[in-house]
Order: structure tokens, then sequence, then C-alpha cells
């Protein structure tokens, strides 16, 4: 059933506008002020001196048809509000309740409050992918065969409306009608049919002073994630603040198995062709893992007073409030990482193969993923066969591209060592696979991987343990070997 309500400015302009009973009071608010040219984000909107909550329908609201509503001027200086971020499934099995909290100003945009979720403090050190997903999908109803990454693009529910385009992600909760209090935002994801390049370039339209993330067309032999890419161009859009770095998108696993000392490091010497590895190693020979024959011992699962004390002071940590990083902290944080990249010489990278068999290459700050892609093709026995190489520990697919914006240090932060894995493209026959990877001549150089020798741990004893904790409970204690009270228990004086 229609009615309509009567919106009067603080000149005394009326406008009256028609609203029905799922209309909300923000939409109320921006067709009255666009009546009476007004600009929607300088005003709210009272009825009988009270606040009108803007981000509920009319029917919620406990108006009348033919109320009048007072526009007032707003506060310059932002409101808080706490945002919880529903997260859907597989994600939110690793969150405590599926939500993540965190207070933002009201001016924030939702790319921004998205973005700031992705990592940092807002996510409470996890790292989650919002902004940059993509979902590999064949075409047609084949099952097999080369695909196209897609772009997976959040959806929003807040209050009862959706918002899924790149237009209502640089609305501000303020312009929503959230200026207080506590709002629940449900996320959930939808394929578009939209590709990832695609989705990244209309992003940069949007976006254009953030840190975009670059798409990977490759990675959708393995349906990935593209990884991002940090640019920090001029313009006078709307900023996306606190991008997720490159490591957080697709970390690096370090090489825990250390070259025997009789094999040759990069620092002693170095290979002649680029091409040729520095080291070889053959395929384990046991069938169990190393790792599955340590001892264990039931102490190593035992909590200590130690790690009840880590713990508490983590959650005090992360229950302080804390500010937004400004401009010029972002700008700090951001020439800090790029100097960290910039001081990289180089890089050893161990690609292990299909048949655990891997082999080891020093990488110079100008190769690109090109230069790693030749390189495996050099010492593999089946030349011609498509794969593709991805990071260890994430799903980050390194391209097969000589361009620098496909440089493996500065586009995909590789640093220090770096485990890739080979993996075959669909298409590579069972026979093919079942062959030794390697090339006769460069598997006679193979050597085993021998695993360091761990140090004992030294335990702890009880008497070390009992004396830190009565060391504390003196501090609480009097000369007289009473405890203290505090002073906030104390009733009066005497």
């Amino acid at each position: 059933m229609a009615s309509h309500v009567v919106v009067i400015s603080t000149d005394l302009r009326r406008a009256t506008i028609k609203v029905t009973p799922s209309t909300y009071l923000i939409d109320v608010l921006q067709e009255a002020c666009k009546k009476l040219n007004l600009s929607s984000d300088k005003y709210l909107m009272k009825h009988k001196q009270k606040n009108v909550e803007l981000a509920i329908p009319f029917r919620a609201s406990g108006l009348t048809g033919g109320a009048k509503l007072e526009l007032v001027v707003k506060s310059n200086t932002p409101s808080a509000i706490q945002i919880a971020l529903q997260l859907p499934q597989p994600e939110a099995k690793d969150v405590p309740g599926g939500r993540l909290i965190k207070k933002f100003p009201s001016d924030l945009t939702i790319w921004k409050i998205l973005r700031q979720f992705e990592s940092g403090d807002a996510s409470a050190g996890r790292n989650i992918n919002i902004t940059a997903r993509g979902v590999a999908q064949t075409a047609g109803a084949e099952e097999t065969g080369a695909g196209q990454l897609y772009y997976e693009t959040p959806v929003l529910n807040i209050m009862g409306r959706d918002f899924s385009t790149f237009a209502d992600f640089q609305k501000t909760m303020s312009q929503l009608g959230h200026n207080s209090g506590n709002v629940l935002i449900r996320l959930t994801f939808k394929t578009t049919r939209q590709t990832l390049f695609e989705a990244m370039n209309e992003i940069g339209e949007y976006f254009k002073d953030s840190d975009i993330p670059e798409p990977s067309p490759s990675s959708a032999d393995a349906g990935v994630k593209a990884p991002v890419k940090e640019t920090s161009q001029p313009s006078t859009d709307v900023p996306m603040a606190d991008a997720p770095a490159v490591d957080d998108q697709a970390p690096t696993e370090s090489i825990q198995a250390e070259p025997p000392k009789s094999a040759k490091t990069p620092a002693q010497e170095a290979p002649q062709n680029p091409y040729d590895p520095i080291n070889v190693f053959l395929a384990p020979n046991n069938t169990v893992p190393a790792a599955a024959n340590l001892p264990l011992d039931d102490t190593d699962f035992t909590p200590t007073v130690a790690h009840a004390q880590l713990h508490q002071a983590r959650l005090q940590e992360s229950s302080r409030n804390r500010r937004l990083p400004s401009d010029q902290e972002l700008e700090e944080k951001a020439a800090a990482e790029a100097a960290k990249v910039a001081a990289i010489k180089s890089v050893l990278v161990r690609v292990r193969f299909p048949d655990n068999t891997s082999s080891d290459w020093q990488i110079e700050p100008s190769s690109t993923g090109a230069f790693l892609y030749e390189a495996v093709r050099h010492v593999m026995a089946a030349k011609d066969e498509p794969f593709h190489l991805v990071l260890s520990g994430g799903t980050t697919v390194i391209k097969d591209d000589s361009s620098e914006k496909h440089n493996l240090i500065r586009s995909y932060k590789l640093s220090g060592r770096v485990l890739v894995n080979l993996i075959w493209n669909d298409k590579v026959s069972k026979e093919i696979r079942k062959q030794p990877f390697l090339l006769s001549n460069i598997a006679k150089q193979g050597q085993e991987i021998t695993m360091p020798a761990l140090p004992e741990p030294i335990p702890e004893s009880e008497n070390e343990v009992v004396a830190r904790v009565d060391k504390k409970e003196r501090k609480a204690t009097d000369s007289d070997g009473k405890k203290k009270i505090p002073k906030w228990l104390k009733l009066g004086k005497k």
C-alpha cells in the first residue's frame, strides 16, 4: 500500500516523497535531497526531535503515512560503527564464530572495508581473499580441457539489501544509512560471466589509485586465484586502502631439506649455462616420509605456562582499539616493501617434479616466469608436453611470460629459498606421466636429499616453572605476606 512522507529542509522548503512498506529511509533522504537540490551526504532526518534510522525500511521505522521529517545537518566528523562480516563456508571454518568484527569510520567505502577485512588487524592475522577471486570453468558442458578463469564477485547482504557491483562498492556506510551502532554484513560469492582479467581492468577504472590484483590467465588450469600486484598511480578517484601483500595471497614455502655438504651452493659455483640447474636431487627411496619417523613425546603436546601467557598477551593485544593507518603511513609501508624487494640480489628456486625429483636454479632480479619455464624444459625428457608451475603453500600459478609484469622477484615476491611444484596439464597422457621426468644425463648428476639432524630440546624442569610462578605471586603480595587489595575494591577510608 503506497503512502507518502513530507521532508522539510532547514530553509522550510518541503518535498513530498511517495513510499511503500519496503522503501528504505535512506532512499527517501536521497530522493528528497535531489528534489530540494541538496547533497544527501550532508544531512540526516529527524522525526519529533528523534533521529530516524535510515538503514531500515519504512514498515519497520514506526512512521505513519504523511509523517513530517526534518532535515538536519550531519556532523563533519565521521562516527565509528562496528561491522561484523559473516563469512561463508569454507572460509568461516577457520574463524571463531564465522565472523570478523572491527570498528570502522562511517565515511569508509565498502571496498575499503573489504580490503581491510582481507588482511591486517581486521582479519586477526588471517589471509582471506574477497576481492580477487577467480573460478576456473571449461567451455560448454565438457568437464575436461582448457578453461577460462571467471571473476567471482562478492555479494554483500546488508539489512536485506544485496550489493554486488563495483558502483555499489564505492558507496560509504553513511550513504547506506549506517552512521552509528552495529552492522552485520553477510558475505557470499557469485560467479559472473566476466573473465578475471576483464574484472581486474574494470576494478582499475573504478579504483585507479589502488593496489589492483593482476590476473593470471594460465591459472585456469589449476582453478586458482590470481596473484596480487602492488602499484601506486596518482589519481583523484576513490582509493582502496591497506591492500593485502602478495606473499599473503600466495605464500611461499621455505625449503626444509638443506642440500648436503658436498653439494655446490650458488655462492660457491654458478653454472655456465643459466638454464643448467645448480643442484639435482633424486626421489626419496623410503615410502614413509622422514617426518613420520621422528620420535614423539606426549609432553610435546602439553601446553606450558609460557603458552598460556603468550595466549593471554595476544588476547589483550587484539582487544585494543586501533585506528586506521593514515595515507602517509600507507605510503611509508609501500616504500619499505619496495625497498625490501629492491635489496634482493638472488633467489634460490627449487622445482619439485611429479616423480619427486627436484632441481635448484638461481634466479636473478631480472628473471621472469618465461626463464623458469625454459629452465625446466632444459632438463625434462618430454619437452613438448604442457605443464604449469605453482608456488608451494598456495595456488598461485607462475605464468610463462617474459614481460616485466611477470618478474619473479618483483611481481611474485619471491625471496630467500622458494619451493615450486610442477603440475602436468590434463591432456598429458598416462604413459608420459609414468616415465622418468629428467633427462638421463641430468639424472646422473642427482644426489639424495639428507635431512639435517634435529637438536635435542632442553626440557624445562618443574622447579624452574614453579620458581617463575612464585616470583609473580610474590610481586602481588606485600611485605607481611598478605595479598594486596586492589584500589577499586576498597570501600572507603576507616
